[in-house]
């Protein structure tokens, strides 16, 4: 009896998993991929000195980091760093399952 060679196998049939929404899928990967922009910026904005008439203090380091965290996010929203359909793509085949 002959065994046959597994490369010749066919690939399993796969399905989305009934929970899999491509537009969830985006919008995480958007968001996520506006927390590492952020992160990104954080390290960018920390040798920005504005201590002066106008800056400094306790409330600029949070109002920075608010700003910070929107700048991410719109940059996210407006292409980024191209990551976020690949992320989401990675979500969504995650979540196939075989039947």
């Amino acid at each position: 009896m002959m065994a046959l060679p597994v490369a010749n196998l066919p690939a399993p049939v796969v399905a989305p998993h009934p929970s899999a929404d491509p537009t969830k899928a985006k919008k995480v990967s958007e968001q996520f991929e506006g927390v590492l922009i952020s992160e990104m910026l954080n390290d960018m904005f920390a040798g920005i000195k504005t201590d002066g008439m106008f800056g400094g203090g306790a409330g600029e380091d949070m109002f920075r980091t608010l700003m910070i965290d929107e700048y991410g996010k719109q940059i996210a929203t407006q292409g980024g760093l191209g990551l976020s359909d690949r992320v989401a793509r990675e979500l969504l085949r995650r979540q196939e399952v075989a039947p």
